[in-house]
């Protein structure tokens, strides 16, 4: 058996069993109460490898297993609780768009980059590029998904233009590098795997990358990019 595989068994074993004295309890024939006539020494000697019908597992990996799915379960349940857009009413489709992506972009597995289009409180009309995932952290949605606010590009996101004054401003963000300087147009590097993201409408997205506009009542108009990164995090 090799190492992969026995961590699988350890798990089955840690899932199956509340406490390591209900393992080697389940060890233990009525042949072996029996002649020895002393439950304790015959979980002694199952721990031992001396008696038992399974699989040997050490007191320390049952209780190093057992601890680490524990946290797993309690980190999940935290991530969870986290998302934002649990429990709301959303009734607009950029919203929605918005709360399906929430937990992925959360936690590593997707990427996306939001573009809108609209008029800033003084009328002026201002588009740009969003890094989701950076904005979750950074800030609380819970203003966006409950109504109470609209989500709209700053000039501290990954690309900010005001059409009405002509201020146009990029930055580069945790996740992903601002090429400004292509001829072709706007690029978006994904600093984890390295592939490009295109946003120019009428070319391909990239690799593992799709681009989705977002019928919505909200703005005049919304895109959403979502990158897949292959490498591991």
């Amino acid at each position: 058996m090799d190492q992969e595989e026995g961590l699988k068994a350890v798990d089955n074993i840690v899932t199956q069993f509340n406490t390591y004295e209900d393992f080697l309890d389940s060890q233990i024939t009525t042949v072996d109460l029996y002649y020895l006539e002393d439950e304790t020494l015959a979980r002694q000697l199952v721990e031992l490898g001396h008696r038992g019908t399974g699989e040997r597992v050490k007191r320390e990996d049952f209780e190093a297993r057992k601890a680490a799915i524990e946290i797993a379960r309690l980190a999940e349940r935290a991530q969870k609780k986290t998302l934002t857009s649990a429990g709301k009413d959303l009734q607009d489709n950029f919203l929605m768009a918005l709360a399906m992506r929430e937990e992925d972009n959360r936690n590593g597995k997707l990427s996306s980059v939001i573009f809108i289009r609209d008029r800033n409180s003084h009328g002026q009309e201002i588009s740009g590029y969003i890094d989701y995932a950076h904005r979750l952290k950074t800030e609380d949605f819970e203003v966006y998904f409950s109504g109470k606010k609209r989500l709209l590009p700053r000039p501290t996101d990954m690309s900010f233009y005001n059409w009405d004054t002509n201020i146009a401003v990029c930055n580069s963000s945790p996740n992903y590098q601002v090429i400004a300087d292509n001829p072709e147009g706007l690029l978006f590097k994904f600093k984890r795997d390295r592939k490009i993201l295109n946003v120019d409408p009428k070319a391909q997205p990239g690799d593992n990358s799709t681009r989705i506009p977002i019928p919505t009542e909200l703005y005049i108009q919304a895109v959403i990019f979502d990158h897949i990164s292959r490498r591991k995090i």
